[in-house]
């Protein structure tokens, strides 16, 4: 299968998906994707804007996964900036141009979108809510109930090893922790990419 991740950050989404694909990561950021490209030698990652690159070659893929910017959308981001910790944000609505775009010209192959659950009622209903990620998708998503590790998310923060990812010597000049928190859980990667290629019932998993 051609798999096109956008907005790949270092890959936790991409990271239970195997060798068997034909992998092409879009990252933005030079330096994020470096890592990603350290952690998945073998995909083809290409440092750019992830619009333009859906836009010119959305053809050429039978599996499209878009993770555009979350933090405007986030509730933790958003209460914090009504106590004044953070400035407030303007949502990013590349996330809703993602959806929109891949709805009405993209009808005989798989595509999702995912994000996080935003601090108000989504523009567009999504297909399924799974942890606190929403996806958007044209392809059924089965169940997948979650059976949580005592590790609950929100003790990520300062954390630079999880996932099998281990930022701790690489040299960014950004909240390691942040990119840590910022994945995709592999586990759920994984089922969603089981789910598109129609091999996946119901599961019980443990999210940790």
């Amino acid at each position: 299968m051609k798999i096109l991740n956008l907005y790949a950050g270092i890959g936790g989404n991409r990271k239970l998906w195997g060798e068997n694909h034909e992998v092409t990561a879009v990252e933005f950021d030079e330096t994020i994707a470096s890592v990603y490209q350290k952690n998945f030698p073998n995909d083809n990652v290409v440092v750019g804007c992830a619009k333009e690159y859906l836009l010119q070659h959305f053809k050429e893929f039978d599996f499209i996964w878009a993770s555009p910017p979350c933090q405007t959308h986030s509730k933790m981001r958003f209460l914090a900036s009504k106590r004044g910790s953070y400035e407030p944000k303007i949502p990013d609505l590349s996330l809703y141009e993602s959806i929109l775009f891949l709805k009405h010209f993209i009808k005989d192959k798989q595509w999702v979108v995912e994000n996080v659950i935003p601090y108000y009622e989504p523009l567009i209903k999504p297909t399924m809510k799974i942890e606190r990620h929403y996806f958007w998708s044209n392809f059924p998503i089965s169940i997948m109930k979650e059976q949580k590790s005592e590790i609950k998310h929100n003790k990520v923060t300062g954390k630079t090893i999880k996932y099998g990812f281990d930022l701790t010597k690489e040299i960014m000049n950004k909240r390691k922790d942040q990119i840590i928190r910022n994945c995709v859980k592999p586990k759920i990667g994984k089922h969603i990419l089981d789910c598109a290629m129609g091999i996946s019932g119901q599961k019980t998993l443990i999210l940790d």
